[in-house]
């Protein structure tokens, strides 16, 4: 299997649409936890498997996400919540099947299927009550009031008024706790900004209509597209499929030619990490 990387808000959608319609009515009967120490000792997974059996004997009323937070919303009080934003792979075991080895979380049900969870990188795994869960930075970052690409009130009016608001560079503005968006990273940011013909060092304050409008179409289509394609190129979703969406921009992509212009793409630092775009259409 392909190893998955950042989960971003079209993957963890796609996860959380599967996992609603695939879990709904299930049951917990047993939960496993395993490599989890380092994670354990960040506060990234609940330090006791004791958290964890609060989970058991209860039935699954859906799934939902927002941004890249998954909410597994158990009866009760009891919510199991899933941030594999910095690599993981979350797969569901039918009856019958048999699950991998290595894995950070493993969720057996009374049917005998199992649901796992493979950190490979930073994220989370928590079960956590509804009064703990209003606690959790992740959930509260993202089940927020701060705008979604998926909302149904996510108008051009309303990004347009946030961003001017934040009156800073374009990758502050749409990556990072700071946002006027949720669930945006690195990788989707790359591809908008190259959709929208814009530098990321231009200052939100500064784009004139135009330029607004091609830079909230680009966040709407990149998302859309993602989704369509089942997710970014070695994303795997709930059931083992790999995702078929390709970047237009990102690593290993210097010097190659731009497919709008035939320039060399390039790569700078900024905002705390890499950015590659092409010289000649981003200005």
């Amino acid at each position: 299997m392909v190893p998955a990387l950042s989960v971003e808000l079209p993957e963890a959608y796609i996860l959380a649409k599967q996992m609603n319609s695939e879990l709904k009515g299930k049951e917990a009967a047993k939960c496993k936890l395993q490599n989890c120490t380092n994670y354990q000792r960040l506060g990234f997974v609940n330090t006791y498997l004791s958290d964890f059996n609060r989970l058991h004997t209860r039935k699954i009323e859906g799934a939902s996400s927002r941004g890249n937070t998954i909410r597994v919303k158990f009866d009760g009080d009891m919510n199991l919540l899933l941030a594999p934003e910095y690599g993981g792979i979350t797969l569901y075991h039918p009856q019958g099947s048999i699950p991998p080895k290595k894995y950070t979380l493993k969720l057996e049900f009374t049917d005998e299927s199992a649901l796992t969870v493979s950190l490979t990188g930073m994220g989370l795994i928590k079960a956590l009550t509804d009064p703990e869960l209003q606690d959790n930075y992740l959930y509260h970052r993202d089940f927020s009031s701060t705008a979604s690409p998926l909302d149904l009130d996510f108008t051009f009016k309303r990004f347009s008024t946030d961003l001017n608001r934040k009156n800073t560079n374009l990758k502050t503005a749409l990556v990072g706790k700071e946002a006027a968006v949720v669930g945006l990273g690195n990788a989707a940011f790359q591809d908008i900004i190259y959709r929208a013909a814009l530098h990321p060092k231009h200052k939100t304050g500064e784009l004139n209509e135009a330029e607004l409008k091609a830079l909230y179409e680009a966040v709407k289509n990149v998302v859309e597209d993602r989704i369509k394609s089942g997710g970014k190129e070695q994303f795997v979703d709930f059931y083992g499929n790999q995702g078929t969406y390709v970047a237009a921009m990102g690593p290993n992509m210097k010097d190659q030619p731009c497919k709008r212009c035939g320039q060399g793409i390039a790569k700078i630092s900024f905002g705390g990490g890499q950015v590659y775009l092409c010289p000649a259409c981003q200005k």
